[in-house]
C-alpha cells in the first residue's frame, strides 16, 4: 500500500482557487445531496449508468435482491431512479459523487496533493477545462470496459476517482521529479512524482488484472482509474501547448 501525504510546492506561484473549489464541491455534494452516502436514492438518479450512456435513453429499475448476509438478510440493490435531464448529464453529476467517506478522503487528499500543482502550470480555467473533460473521458473508459467484462450494464458509477486519476496522469506529466512524500506500508519516505504516481498506478493495474482472472465486473472502477490516468496524459500535454499559461514556470522537457 502506498498512501502520498504531501508534495513539494515550493515552485507553485498561484493560489490554486479552482481545485479548492472542486474539493469544497465534492464534499459538498456528499454531505447534503448524498447524506453521507446514505442518499441511495440520488446516487442511483445522478451517477452514470452504462446502459444509459450507451443507449441515450433514460432507464428505471425496481429493487433487485443480489443475495443474503451471513445473518440471512437480503441484499438490495435500489432501483434507477429518473434522471430529470438527459442521460448524459450524468457524466458530468457522477464526477462530483462519492460512495463511501473513505473513499471521499482519500480521493480529496489525492486532489489537493497533486492538483493545485497541475492548476498552477495550466492556468484556473484551463485547469478546470481539463477535470471535466478527462473526468467525461474516465467514465467512458468505464463503459468501455463494463462492455468488453460483459458486466452488469445497469450498475452505476461514480466518476470521482477517474477524474482524480486524470490529474495524477498529468501530474507525472508535468513534475516527474518532483519530491513526494508518501507512507509506504509503516515507512514514511521522500521519493520522486515518476516512483510515487507510478506505483499507483502499477497497483490499479494489477487490482484490474486480478478482478478480469477472477471473472468480476463490479467493484471498484479500474476502467475508469486506468483510462482516466491514460486519458489525462495526452489531454494535459494538449492543454498545456494550446492554451496552457504555466510554461512560464516548468518546461516540460527540462523536467523529463
Amino acid at each position: 500500500m502506498i498512501m502520498p501525504l504531501y508534495d513539494d510546492n515550493s515552485k507553485r506561484v498561484r493560489v490554486p482557487f479552482v481545485n479548492y473549489i472542486l474539493i469544497a464541491i465534492n464534499i459538498f455534494v456528499f454531505v447534503m445531496f448524498q447524506n453521507f452516502g446514505e442518499n441511495e436514492r440520488f446516487v442511483y438518479t445522478f451517477s452514470a449508468v452504462p446502459a444509459e450512456i450507451i443507449s441515450g435513453k433514460d432507464i428505471q429499475s425496481s429493487p433487485t435482491v443480489l443475495g443474503k448476509t451471513h445473518s440471512g438478510e437480503e441484499i438490495i440493490r435500489p432501483g434507477l431512479e429518473p434522471t430529470p435531464f438527459t442521460v448524459y448529464i450524468t457524466l458530468i453529476t457522477s464526477m462530483f459523487m462519492h460512495g463511501s467517506i473513505g473513499h471521499i478522503l482519500g480521493n480529496m487528499l489525492f486532489l489537493w496533493i497533486f492538483g493545485d500543482n497541475v492548476e498552477d502550470r495550466l492556468g484556473h480555467l484551463q485547469y478546470l477545462l481539463f477535470y471535466i473533460i478527462v473526468g467525461i473521458l474516465a467514465s467512458l473508459a468505464h463503459v468501455a470496459t463494463c462492455v468488453l467484462l460483459k458486466s452488469d450494464l445497469l450498475t452505476p458509477s461514480l466518476g470521482a476517482s477517474g477524474a482524480i486519476s486524470g490529474v495524477m496522469g498529468a501530474y507525472l506529466l508535468f513534475f516527474p521529479n518532483n519530491s513526494v512524500t508518501v507512507l509506504i506500508f509503516r515507512f514514511v519516505t521522500t521519493v520522486p512524482a515518476i516512483v510515487a504516481v507510478g506505483l499507483w498506478f502499477a497497483m490499479q493495474l494489477f487490482s484490474s488484472f486480478m478482478e478480469l482472472g477472477a471473472g468480476e465486473g463490479g467493484g471498484v472502477a479500474y476502467g475508469a482509474h486506468i483510462g482516466g490516468f491514460i486519458a489525462g496524459l495526452p489531454l494535459a500535454f494538449f492543454i498545456d501547448k494550446t492554451l496552457g499559461e504555466g510554461k512560464q514556470n516548468a518546461s516540460w522537457g527540462q523536467n523529463l
